[in-house]
C-alpha cells in the first residue's frame, strides 16, 4: 500500500512539470507575502538568465506588484525596464456560487 501511494504521489508531481510552459517559468504571482520575497524572486529570475519576467497580481495586491517592480528597477537591477503593463478585469466564482469581478494587472519587466 505504501508503494502504491508513493507511485501516485510521483505521478501527480510529474504531470505539472510536463505541462509547464516556458512562459510560466518567468512569471511571479504576487500574493500576501512580504514585498522583498517577490523582489528576490524577480532578481533571481533575471540572474538565472531570464530576459523578461512578468509580475501578476489581483485586487488589493496590485499595489504590492507595482512596489515590487519599482524596487527591482530602482534599487537592485538598474538596467531593467518596464516593457508592458496590462490591466484587466477577471470574473471569479465565490464560495456561494455568485460571480464577482476583480481587477488584475500584469507587469512585464525586461533587461
Amino acid at each position: 500500500m505504501t508503494e502504491e501511494t508513493a507511485e501516485k504521489t510521483e505521478t501527480a508531481i510529474e504531470k505539472p512539470e510536463a505541462t509547464t510552459e516556458k512562459k510560466d517559468e518567468n512569471t511571479v504571482f504576487v500574493g500576501k507575502k512580504g514585498v522583498m520575497g517577490y523582489v528576490l524572486a524577480v532578481v533571481t529570475q533575471f540572474n538565472n538568465g531570464a530576459d523578461s519576467v512578468v509580475l501578476k497580481a489581483r485586487g488589493k495586491l496590485i499595489s504590492r506588484a507595482v512596489d515590487v517592480a519599482e524596487i527591482v528597477r530602482n534599487r537592485f537591477l538598474m538596467d531593467v525596464q518596464v516593457k508592458d503593463i496590462l490591466i484587466k478585469t477577471e470574473e471569479l466564482a465565490s464560495e456561494d456560487g455568485s460571480m464577482s469581478k476583480v481587477s488584475a494587472i500584469e507587469i512585464s519587466l525586461t533587461k
